[in-house]
């Protein structure tokens, strides 16, 4: 009869978890493990789960792979992880030598703090090894291999056919004595189940173990070929069994055969144990090429399976989904009963809480009785000193003191005398008419007032000649004092302030005091006179009128100077700070220009473009911007569009040709949109760069100089002294369409790039400083807290906590971090909303609108909100993450305190942003309102700029001899 083959063992599984270093290979390792196939891009891991099944010649083992995140923000999670786990694979780059001292260090102590039970494999990987050959070859030299498939479940080999969940159980099991005893009884019962234990590979003295397992198709080849020979083997065997059985008598053919059998049986183990022992050698260069040739080549060609085995493939695939979803469920299952039945153990036991209240009871009556003991023994010792001092004072006559007691009506009799007391006075005429001595303003005699004097001397010689005046001395007298009245009432009505004068009655004092009064400071040729309110300035009536129903009462700084400028035709550099009005700024003066033209005319030429370009950074400050137009340009039947990203280009394009004569734009899709020929700037006259600085920092230096070389040459101004003369460049801004095109910018800084781009596109430009630009607002309150990224979290509740009006703005560096903290707030019952790159437009829209209605409370975002965007009452800002310089510090700052309003700024400080330690610590000592804490103000790295060298004192120099 055919000898039955036993069947095969279940697989043993045991759960691996990986941790390392961020991009040290682990993700790409597990791929090539599970998947078979090399990743050819890196995707940051945050926990993904993988499987795959190893066979030996003993066992096959099932892993569950779970790859973790080397990022330290997944420090709290990551340990979720370790249990029940039955061996770590820690992994390090063998190119980067810093990945392996933070395995000795960092993940070392983190593995035996969560699972010091659990065996850890150290594993050097190298991502670019499967291309990499020479280096290959070079490892082959070093007698360094990739892991085996073999070796990897030799290493595991001591787990059995058991879940991951209970492998600590067995283990406890199996250190017993008994199961000492039959497990040495199999050993010696079948010597060839006995497994070779290889000890854990480390950086020194094993093998480097990669992730590319090559020597898998080694060892799948000696298994065929030691297969082969023992089939060929037992095949001969058999043969000359059957001939020596023919040859033999059948009585003598049992023992003989039996013993024949026995004799080649045994032949057959030490064949095979020989096979097993035998050292299996790496493969050269050369073979591995043609290996790795060939089965690309296999696996090129198409392989087709029959209808029953696709049936039988997705029955065992389907069967093994739900055995898995099965364990799973099981496992949750038992999570779950372990924890609840932690929580009943946590809670207080009713009797041992009745036992701690009667215990703490009679401690606090036997405190009190201690009490009640010393009390009484103080009252003893003072009624003992009483008695004593009783006994002195009978025996000894003690003598009293008497209480001196003063009567309020007695008065106190004073022996100095006084002047009042003098009697005769009364009788003698000497007293009664004193003579008056005249001593012509020199001397002191008899204790009679100086100053007395001289009032009497001056009023005697006051009257003395008004006695011996002539009428016509009187009249030149009372002619100067009229001359002299009128003089000071005239340098009275000059030195009246500006706001108290008519427009026509201000000198060019009067204008200075005005531009000092609104920190206004310009140059650039000659420059008008501000506006000193809406009613005083030029602008035609119907302006005025939209200017009043927009609710503008008075102009701001930038609004009082730049809007002269800009009626004269005059380009125009405005550096003022966020929240100054710098929209209007630009906006009254092109649409007084636009409504002097004929509005047929507007109509007709509709399909040459429209007259104006604002040009804005982001979407959000051109939304903003397009709202602000539109809420003047409409009762004018000024149209505006507005072209920005996250928007359908056609739907715009549809728009620009119905035509407008103001665009809106970022650069990028304004490019966009002139190369396709949805647009042409063939009558644009004026052009617009709103927060040039930070246009020029997002790298839209090369988009803006590609947009002004789109403009026409036509109407350029002359590069000479008319463009700075006043009265040409009005006639020629009332010139209707032969203006010449005016270009305006707005910025909050000055970098070297913002002035090459204005000596390049802007003619003789009137500059306009307002304030102190780039520094933060004065009705700001800077607060700064210094702590551990781990401690953010609590201090930002606490903060919240104590009440400050919605709404409030927190500042994230990250976009996930964003998201995680916009998140945890809501499950803390703030209202938050999220706005950084990564949200489609709709959703930004969405954000902003509900924090503008109130919807929402709290918005996280990063350094996308930090500029350009308007949203009124701040109460506070927080930076969550510290800004990367200081000039997006103070952007951040300036969303709060507009309008005349104050506000609040609160920072929290790492160690890690040390290097803006000097500038914040400037930025704070310049704010009237703020403190700089200690903390800040005496830390080493605050002292200095950094970068800078500093040179030792002599006295701190050591000189080796």
């Amino acid at each position: 009869m055919r000898e039955r083959r036993p069947a095969p063992a279940a697989p043993a599984r045991c759960k691996l978890v990986l941790v390392g270093d961020v991009q040290c290979g682990k993700t790409a390792m597990l791929q090539v493990l599970a998947k078979d196939c090399y990743p050819e891009t890196y995707v940051p891991t945050v926990f993904e789960n993988y499987t795959a099944c190893l066979a030996s010649e003993e066992q096959r083992v099932e892993l569950s792979l779970w790859d973790t995140s080397g990022s330290p923000y997944y420090d709290n999670v990551r340990p979720l992880c370790y249990s029940d786990s039955d061996a770590v694979l820690l992994c390090f780059d063998v190119s980067r030598p810093e990945t392996l001292d933070s395995a000795a260090k960092k993940w070392k102590t983190e593995i035996l703090d969560y699972c010091p039970d659990t065996r850890v494999l150290l594993i050097g990987c190298k991502t670019d090894l499967r291309t990499d050959l020479s280096t290959l070859l070079e490892l082959s030299h070093q007698k360094q291999a990739p892991i085996s498939y073999e070796q990897m479940a030799g290493e595991l080999a001591d787990k059995k056919d058991r879940d991951a969940s209970p492998v600590k159980e067995e283990r406890k099991r199996s250190r017993s004595p008994d199961r000492e005893r039959e497990r040495d009884r199999d050993r010696k019962g079948s010597p060839a189940k006995e497994r070779k234990r290889h000890p854990i590979p480390g950086p020194q003295t094993e093998p480097l173990a990669l992730p590319v397992p090559l020597q898998v198709h080694r060892e799948e080849r000696d298994r065929d070929r030691s297969k082969k020979e023992r089939d060929r083997d037992k095949d001969g065997h058999r043969r000359d069994k059957d001939r020596k059985r023919s040859s033999l008598s059948p009585g003598r053919g049992k023992d003989s055969k039996s013993r024949k059998d026995r004799d080649a049986r045994k032949a057959e183990e030490e064949e095979e144990n020989a096979l097993k022992k035998e050292k299996a050698q790496p493969l050269s260069l050369e073979e591995l090429l043609a290996k790795k040739k060939a089965e690309e080549e296999a696996e090129a060609k198409p392989k087709f399976l029959s209808k029953a085995e696709r049936e039988a493939e997705a029955l065992r695939r389907r069967q093994q989904e739900v055995e898995e979803r099965q364990r799973l469920l099981e496992e949750e299952r038992k999570k779950r009963k372990q924890f609840q039945e932690m929580g009943r153990k946590m809670l207080e036991d009713p009797q041992e809480r009745e036992r701690r209240e009667r215990r703490e009871r009679m401690e606090r009556e036997t405190n009190g009785t201690e009490d009640e003991e010393g009390r009484q023994k103080i009252r003893e010792e003072k009624d003992k000193s009483k008695e004593l001092h009783a006994i002195k004072e009978r025996y000894l006559g003690g003598v009293k003191k008497r209480r001196r007691t003063r009567h309020l009506n007695d008065r106190k009799f004073v022996f100095e005398w006084d002047a009042s007391e003098d009697t005769s006075i009364d009788y003698n005429p000497l007293y009664k008419e004193r003579h008056q001595v005249q001593l012509l303003g020199r001397g002191f005699i008899a204790g009679i007032d100086l100053k007395q004097q001289k009032r009497e001397q001056s009023r005697f010689y006051g009257d003395l000649m008004e006695k011996r005046r002539t009428l016509e001395e009187k009249e030149q007298e009372e002619a100067r004092l009229r001359k002299l009245r009128k003089k000071e009432a005239k340098q009275r009505w000059d030195d009246r302030h500006w706001s108290q004068k008519k427009l026509d009655e201000m000198t060019d004092r009067d204008w200075r005091i005005f531009r000092e009064d609104y920190s206004i400071t310009t140059k650039g040729g000659k420059i008008p006179n501000p506006i000193r309110s809406w009613k005083d300035s030029s602008l035609p009536p119907h302006i005025l009128e939209v200017i009043d129903k927009c609710g503008y009462k008075e102009p701001t700084p930038i609004q009082r100077q730049a809007i002269p400028i800009g009626l004269q035709n005059r380009d125009i550099i405005g550096v003022a700070e966020t929240g100054s009005g710098k929209t209007a700024a630009f906006l009254i003066p092109l649409l007084v220009w636009i409504t002097t033209l004929p509005k047929i005319d507007r109509i007709e030429e509709s399909d040459q473009g429209p007259y104006a370009i604002i040009l804005a950074p982001t979407r959000e400050l051109a939304q903003q911007i397009e709202e602000e137009t539109i809420k003047f340009g409409k009762p004018l039947g000024i149209r505006t569009v507005a072209v920005i990203g996250g928007i359908s280009r056609e739907d715009q394009g549809f728009r620009l040709r119905m035509g407008c004569e103001i665009v809106i734009a970022t650069p990028g899709r304004l490019i966009d949109v002139l190369e396709n020929r949805y647009l042409v700037l063939s009558r644009c006259t004026y052009v617009v760069l709103d927060e040039a600085d930070r246009m020029i920092d997002m790298g839209f230096e090369p988009d803006v100089q590609k947009i002004l070389e789109h403009m026409p040459v036509t109407n350029q101004k002359p590069d000479t002294d008319e463009a700075e003369d006043p009265e040409k460049m009005l006639a020629n801004f009332e010139s209707g369409k032969h203006k010449y095109r005016q270009t305006v910018m707005f910025t909050a800084t000055m970098p070297p790039a913002v002035e090459r781009l204005a000596r390049s596109y802007l003619r003789r430009p009137a500059v306009v400083y307002i304030g102190s630009a780039g520094k933060p607002h004065e009705r700001v309150e800077q607060k700064v807290f210094l702590m551990s990224e781990s401690e953010k979290r609590k201090k930002l509740l606490a903060i919240l906590e104590q009440g400050f009006d919605p709404p409030i703005i927190i500042f994230v560096n990250q976009k996930k971090g964003c998201d995680v903290l916009a998140k945890s707030l809501e499950k803390m019952g703030y209202n938050a909303c999220t706005l950084h790159g990564g949200k489609g437009q709709e959703q930004r829209e969405f954000a902003l609108s509900n924090l503008k209605a109130g919807a929402k409370d709290i918005l996280v975002a990063t350094d996308v909100a930090g500029r350009g965007i308007d949203i009124h009452d701040v109460s506070m800002v927080v930076n969550y993450d510290m800004a990367k310089n200081i000039e997006d510090y103070i952007h951040r700052i300036g969303r709060t305190g507009r309008a005349g309003k104050s506000g609040v700024a609160i920072t929290f400080l790492t160690k890690e942003d040390s290097t803006v330690f000097y500038d914040l610590k400037q930025a704070i000592l310049e704010s009237p309102v703020s403190s700089c804490p200690p903390e800040l103000a005496n830390h080493p790295d605050a002292q200095h700029k950094p970068g800078t060298i500093l040179t030792k004192k002599r006295r701190e120099e050591t000189i080796f001899a």
